[in-house]
């Protein structure tokens, strides 16, 4: 029978890593449950250059690894786990994994989110066969090749960026007028001549037997379709936040984002969520990491109580 724990940590990404930090510095028995590697979503980006602090950007994963010790430092534990259930047994929380049970007092779910697919018939079947989802994992197997970007955020116009590193052309499809991301990553596009962008354009089709050959595109105001043959397709349309295990117990929005109130407690008293898998945080690891900071101090008011 495992010991009882103080806090539970479902997920080891920036929000998870944060708040371990202030749960261990406030001497809680504090375990992170991670499935993959520590440090999140983030690990998929090769770079990043707006994080307070590092005015030449850094390496995500020497700053994961650094939150990572800082969290062991102050006595947070890590175990490689899959939570898969959540359960109330008298007055303690029951942390269901797939190796496991973690019987606690108080749980923080960071889960993060996941890739957001378009949904269209051909797209599973092709995908890791030229329709990937991170340009950083599967970039460099398109060296000297054409690919497309599709979407219009900050992801999008980074992914597009990044792989005009080794693709010889990178078309961005929009399917708005204008982008909507950072201003300094719209200029960063518009000024490489290797990125070409269709706008006002959606895909409806991906094609392709064994591999991926071409997309179907719409014009969204005239309706014209075209068919654009490619070498690849990275997909970037924003992100799902994976809260299907805690669907039935806690409250979600219609996007499926653990709602969470000012302190980041749920709809179940002692469960407080942060990070990007909630509705407080708008995907950035700044704000992932202020929000497992909030839901830490959360957590320790909540236990002293």
């Amino acid at each position: 029978m495992r010991e009882t724990l103080d806090v539970v940590i479902i997920g080891a990404g920036p929000a998870g890593l944060a708040a371990a930090v202030y749960t261990g510095r406030a001497r809680l028995n504090t375990l992170i449950l991670e499935k993959g590697m520590p440090g999140g979503q983030i690990l998929l980006t090769d770079f990043v250059e707006n994080y307070p602090g590092f005015p030449e950007g850094v390496v995500p994963f020497q700053l994961m690894e650094d939150f990572r010790k800082q969290a062991e430092k102050f006595g947070a534990k890590i175990e490689t786990d899959e939570a898969t259930k959540i359960q109330k047994k008298g007055e303690l929380w029951q942390v269901f994994g797939v190796k496991d049970e973690y019987p606690t007092r108080a749980i923080i779910i960071t889960t993060g989110s996941v890739y957001r697919k378009l949904g269209l018939p051909g797209e599973a079947k092709l995908t890791g066969r030229g329709v990937s989802y991170c340009a950083t994992c599967d970039g460099t197997f398109f060296k000297d090749k054409e690919v497309a970007v599709v979407g219009g955020g900050d992801n999008a116009l980074t992914e597009a960026l990044f792989l005009t590193k080794f693709c010889r052309a990178v078309t961005v499809i929009h399917r708005r007028d204008q982008f909507r991301a950072e201003k300094i990553l719209q200029e960063r596009i518009f000024d490489n001549d290797k990125i070409e962008v269709l706008w006002d354009s959606v895909v409806e089709e991906i094609s392709g037997e064994d591999r991926f050959e071409s997309i179907t595109i719409k014009n969204v105001k005239d309706n014209k379709t075209s068919k654009l043959k490619l070498d690849g397709v990275f997909i970037s349309i924003g992100m799902d936040a994976n809260s299907e295990f805690v669907k039935e117990l806690v409250d979600l929005d219609e996007w499926g984002e653990i709602k969470v109130s000012q302190n980041m407690s749920t709809s179940q008293p002692g469960i407080f969520a942060a990070g990007d898998v909630t509705d407080a945080c708008p995907e950035q690891m700044a704000t992932a990491v202020g929000t497992g900071v909030r839901a830490a101090l959360a957590v320790n008011e909540y236990l002293s109580k």
